[in-house]
């Protein structure tokens, strides 16, 4: 996009680019997302900038009314691969707050010298700023969420001193944090935990996504509760500095889902919530994906039919590694019942069982040298299972959110007993990959016999091949257009 055409986005609101650009307004000092309801400001006195973190480093502070901070991420960072995307998936799960600008370099595999270059050439601000802009959004949150006193409200968003943490409010928010909290009680301390709305850019196919998610639902860790409509997922997370309870519910408003987070650490709540993001995938563009899925003759009536159906990423990516061994070559209710095993021999009681939630996932290393004869496996499964978890612990295979997607696919292959099915699953899930093909899967192979289509197709479907797998999973499992069998998806985990 031109600044030509930047400025059309705003003067018609389309929200399609809200995270994708924000517009800064000379005569007011503020910056807004593209679809700010106030007035159109006029073209001579707007700028635009590619992150808020840039606005912000222009002078500019945070819009009451649209509040651009609370916009869904960018989908140009799910895409891309480079170091630049790569930064940004790891900053948004806070790297940079627990081991400073020399961690994330040191992920990417390049001098912090060269990560501030790349970062400022393409974002208008280097990591340092950009954690900035994102502990000032979660300071936002538990001001207006907690009764957190002030104090602990500054360490738990990530910020070094108390006195960092008002001169940043100040700038970004031009209020106080007192001004910020409002009038109005925050809500009591009652161990209810942190309410959330979890933006979303555009559609959101929310019952095919709980769908998805229920059919996968392991004893011990997530549950669903309620019915269609209204269900809410719920799950525990093993966090950097605790442990947690996430909470999703499947009826939100317009552009977001509700969520609650109950941490036993409030450092925490940054990775807590962009794991989140990145198993209900909101940070997608459905825009994007139904313009070129509903092109295809033959893709086109399923995406047309679906518009916002997401593609589910991980919210611990190790745990979804494990489940994608343990559901090699059986039905999704096998895997299920396998990885529920799993859990309760070697997965961390929470410190108090909630609800049905009882354990967190086990650990990679706790996986490695376990005998995993309660699972009733084949010798060869326990066998990779362990290599996998090997591997996880001492790096050579790395699920993290900036791992190099080719790498690791590379190096899960020379794994015993990964093969490209359980490889590009991962590739998918785990590491968020929006253009990942199965063409090994029976749901997608009775996917495309129900579309009619055929594996070339799928060159067409690019850089969203992954959505088009969920589209043709949804397919097979309809059994319909040219009567296939009904079959449930292949991917198990």
């Amino acid at each position: 996009m031109d600044d030509d055409s930047r400025y059309e986005a705003v003067r018609s609101r389309d929200a399609r680019f809200d995270g994708v650009f924000y517009t800064g307004v000379r005569t007011t000092g503020i910056y807004c997302r593209p679809s700010c309801p106030a007035v159109t400001p006029k073209r001579a006195n707007v700028t635009f900038h590619p992150s808020a973190a840039a606005a912000q480093a222009a002078g500019y502070r945070a819009c009451r009314r649209c509040r651009p901070d609370a916009v869904p991420g960018s989908a140009e960072w799910n895409v891309r691969a480079d170091a630049v995307g790569r930064a940004m998936r790891l900053i948004a799960d806070g790297v940079v707050d627990r081991d400073g600008v020399n961690g994330l370099a040191a992920r990417l595999g390049y001098s912090p010298r060269q990560v501030q270059r790349q970062l400022t050439a393409e974002l208008g601000a280097g990591p340092v700023a950009l954690a900035r802009a994102q502990r000032a959004h979660t300071a936002r949150i538990l001001l207006r969420t907690t009764a957190l006193p002030v104090t602990e409200i500054a360490f738990a968003a990530g910020f070094a001193s108390v006195r960092q943490f008002n001169d940043t409010i100040r700038q970004i928010y031009a209020r106080t944090p007192t001004q910020l909290r409002g009038g109005r009680a925050p809500a009591p301390r009652d161990g209810a935990g942190v309410p959330l709305r979890l933006a979303h850019r555009g559609p959101y196919a929310a019952r095919e996504v709980f769908d998805f998610l229920a059919r996968r639902a392991i004893t011990g860790i997530e549950e669903i509760t309620g019915g269609p409509g209204t269900r809410l997922y719920r799950r525990s997370l093993d966090l950097p500095h605790g442990t947690g309870v996430a909470e999703v519910g499947e009826s939100g408003g317009p552009g977001w889902l509700p969520a609650r987070l109950r941490l036993t650490d409030l450092r925490d709540l940054t990775t807590a919530v962009q794991r989140l993001r990145r198993l209900f995938d909101l940070d997608a563009d459905p825009y994007a994906v139904t313009e070129r899925l509903a092109a295809d003759p033959r893709l086109g009536p399923l995406a047309a039919e679906r518009p916002g159906l997401r593609s589910p990423g991980a919210a611990q990516p190790h745990e979804l590694a494990v489940r994608a061994v343990l559901g090699q070559q059986i039905s999704v209710a096998a895997a299920r019942t396998l990885a529920g095993a799993l859990v309760a021999a070697y997965g961390k009681p929470l410190p108090a069982a909630d609800g049905a939630l009882t354990h967190v996932f086990p650990t990679a290393d706790a996986l490695a040298d376990a005998p995993l004869t309660e699972l009733g496996m084949p010798g060869a499964r326990r066998r990779t299972l362990r290599a996998l978890c090997a591997a996880l612990t001492d790096g050579t295979v790395v699920l993290d959110p900036g791992a190099d997607r080719e790498t690791t696919e590379a190096a899960l292959l020379a794994l015993p007993g990964i093969g490209p099915w359980t490889a590009g699953y991962l590739r998918m899930r785990a590491l968020g990959d929006p253009d990942v093909f199965l063409p090994g899967d029976a749901g997608v192979r009775h996917g495309l016999a129900a579309a009619g289509a055929g594996p070339g197709d799928a060159e067409g479907w690019r850089p969203w091949r992954s959505y088009a797998v969920h589209h043709l999973w949804r397919a097979a499992g309809d059994g319909r257009r040219t009567g296939a069998p009904r079959v449930s998806p292949a991917a198990p985990s």
